[in-house]
């Protein structure tokens, strides 16, 4: 038991201190502002335009998409920076030095993303209610919540495994804003999956994003928690599956800079 409570309490300690950690440049109205105008600004221009090319199709599916979508700002930014992070700051061999459970260190560095994530996506959907139209009276809000909450998850797992590739080069910035932008196309959040290519379909099949936004649309349109249950096991099983080959890269990256003495170097 003993074991159990210090485990987690490295987990709840080091969550805390990454997630600090990243944000403590930023004044808090700076946060804010991020939080409340940038999925705001991000909601007009894909709403707008996509409405325009569809001749005025219905904006709905615009505005959900990219409310799910949100997610991978904090999924794919805040969770690469914070398992990244510590070499750029200098921290990655105390870490590495320490004998704390790596699992614990590894996962924690999400878990306050996750609810920063979730809380980007209320945001959004908020911002699509009172000033786009979005009509969630049908919708199972609870069941939605859930949604939001895996998929924030399984894109989460997506940023674990970005955070370790960001262990490995100096480019770090151009891989994360090239996903995130991928995921604006592949992930269905502006462009429907039926309409691409067919090799376009088998990515979109292995991220996340894919079926959180999928299932949000069926559920803002009346459906049941139990007939969106398939594509959010799916979901959170590829989240997954990006987050434990993440904490196996990690282990690697340790065992060989140790080895090599690269610790600091890519």
């Amino acid at each position: 038991m003993k074991t159990i409570s210090n485990n987690l309490i490295l987990f709840w300690q080091g969550t805390l201190l990454s997630y600090r950690a990243l944000f403590a440049w930023l004044r808090p109205v700076t946060y804010m502002a991020s939080k409340i105008f940038m999925p705001l600004a991000q909601m007009f221009f894909f709403v707008f335009l996509g409405t325009y090319g569809s001749g005025g199709g219905n904006s709905d599916f615009y505005v959900i998409g990219n409310a799910i979508q949100i997610t991978s700002v904090s999924g794919i930014f805040g969770v690469t920076f914070s398992v990244g992070g510590d070499r750029d700051a200098g921290t990655l061999p105390y870490l590495f030095g320490t004998p704390a459970n790596r699992f614990m260190i590894f996962f924690g560095r999400a878990f306050m993303h996750v609810i920063d994530g979730a809380i980007g996506v209320v945001i959004a959907l908020t911002w699509g209610v009172l000033l786009m139209g979005l009509d969630l009276s049908k919708t199972d809000l609870p069941a939605l919540g859930l949604t939001i909450l895996i998929t924030t998850i399984s894109t989460c797992g997506l940023g674990l495994l970005m955070g370790c590739l960001s262990l490995l080069t100096a480019n770090v910035m151009f891989v994360n804003n090239f996903v995130y932008f991928s995921l604006l196309i592949f992930s269905g959040a502006n462009v429907p999956i039926a309409n691409l290519p067919a090799w376009m379909q088998v990515v979109s099949n292995v991220l996340p994003l894919t079926r959180g936004i999928a299932a949000s649309r069926v559920l803002a349109a009346g459906s049941t928690l139990s007939e969106v249950s398939p594509l959010l096991v799916s979901e959170i099983g590829i989240g997954l599956v990006y987050g434990v080959l993440g904490y196996f890269l990690f282990a690697w990256f340790e065992t060989q800079a140790k080895k090599k003495g690269t610790l600091e170097t890519v």
